[in-house]
């Protein structure tokens, strides 16, 4: 099993970007993602963003993620 994070990016240097959730950056290689682009979603596992993601959808998820982390 494995959990991967939906980040925004916010940043990008070549292959290299900095992606952020509810204000908390992350670096993340974008070795997999064709043309990166500033203020898109990608699905971030191990350090690499694997997979683009729809706005509407990163946003359910990461609603999702804070309903899990407020019932701890």
């Amino acid at each position: 099993m494995c959990l991967a994070v939906p980040l925004k990016i916010v940043e990008i240097d070549g292959l290299n970007g900095v992606g952020e959730v509810e204000g908390l950056r992350r670096n993340m290689r974008l070795d997999f993602i064709r043309e990166p682009k500033l203020g898109e979603y990608v699905i971030v596992h191990a350090g690499f963003a694997i997979e683009r993601l729809p706005e509407a959808q990163a946003l359910a998820d990461i609603e999702a993620w804070a309903e899990v982390e407020n019932a701890l």
